[in-house]
């Protein structure tokens, strides 16, 4: 089996038809060209007419000069409230259609669709992404409004489960994007789709962003109780959660984790190293990679997670792995 990222964002304007919508303002917006420039991108290039295209070809461009087989794409849905009303109260939106035509279009793209389960249309859209391909259902919790423990959604998360369809859902901190209930980035709200026999991966382990709560031990109690619960490392190159590594890579911990990006969230080798888990040449060697995918698989390659956490993937969504590598493996 080869290397799979589980966790990569599709972002668009819509300029060009997508049907995306990217609307930052105050903080997001700095945030937004300080992404742009991070991932190799003009810092204004998400207010151009092409932005949508110049993303995909750029992040293609980056999938196939790494070590990566294939990527999991993440589209977005509106927040709703629990009586099934749309409101907007994000910065940006991917539709279904578009990741799942993304996926049609290029076998190093797997689409993962974004269904809130207050939808009035809910389980006829998650059975037609379903069968349009969909290899996961991504959620946010706390910024998308979804009480995971809601019984109203119990129908939905039987029916996930009844497809085999796992659940990758926001946990801890978030700061790159609006919180509307910060509660809800508790990964104990996952507890009844996991009940309901949903596969759940719980992004980020659940570790906390800047000030907000401490979940990660949380999480990691809650895999000794659910067998279909796993945690992606999506995310930990960043300040504080970095610390968290050296936790995650003790058994039987790691033997439940997945990888995953978070790209275009900056990843970042110094934070593991200011945190004494990389020699400084192991650091500098991390730093010279421009290709931040492949920076942030080298990374965990160097902190000693096991080829297993890069693959395990493959065995919760329909992943076919022909082929061979098609970079070197990071060697300290």
């Amino acid at each position: 089996m080869l290397p799979v990222d589980a966790h990569v964002h599709i972002v668009g304007n819509g300029a060009t038809g997508s049907g995306c919508w990217l609307r930052p303002h105050g903080w997001y917006r700095w945030l937004g060209r300080y992404m742009c420039r991070h991932i190799g991108l003009s810092p204004n290039a998400f207010t151009l007419p092409d932005f949508d295209e110049r993303y995909v070809e750029h992040l293609l461009h980056l999938v196939r000069s790494s070590s990566l087989h294939r990527i999991v794409i993440l589209a977005c849905d509106h927040a709703h409230n629990p009586e099934g009303t749309r409101f907007d109260a994000g910065i940006f939106y991917v539709p279904n259609d578009y990741v799942l035509g993304l996926a049609r279009q290029h076998p190093e793209f797997l689409p993962a669709v974004s269904i809130h389960p207050a939808r009035p249309d809910a389980l006829d859209e998650l059975d037609r992404c379903v069968a349009g391909g969909a290899v996961l259902m991504k959620c946010l919790p706390n910024c998308q409004n979804i009480n995971c423990n809601d019984p109203r959604y119990r129908p939905f998360w039987e029916r996930m489960a009844a497809h085999r369809l796992p659940l990758l859902a926001h946990t801890g901190g978030e700061h790159t994007l609006p919180e509307i209930e910060p509660r809800f980035a508790d990964p104990r709200t996952l507890t009844l789709p996991l009940e309901c026999g949903v596969t759940c991966i719980a992004a980020h382990c659940a570790g906390r962003a800047l000030f907000d709560p401490e979940y990660f031990h949380i999480f990691a109690e809650m895999t000794h109780r659910y067998p279909n619960l796993y945690g992606d490392l999506s995310g930990f190159n960043i300040p504080v959660r970095a610390r968290l590594y050296r936790r995650a890579r003790q058994p039987p911990l790691v033997e439940r984790l997945i990888h995953g990006s978070d790209f275009p969230v900056p990843t970042m080798p110094i934070w593991p190293w200011l945190w004494r888990q990389l020699s400084w040449r192991t650091y500098r060697q991390l730093a010279r990679i421009a290709n931040p995918l492949e920076r942030d698989y080298q990374t965990k390659r160097a902190l000693g997670f096991p080829t297993a956490t890069f693959t395990r993937i493959t065995a919760l969504i329909p992943v076919s792995s022909p082929g061979q590598t098609k970079a070197e493996p990071f060697r300290q």
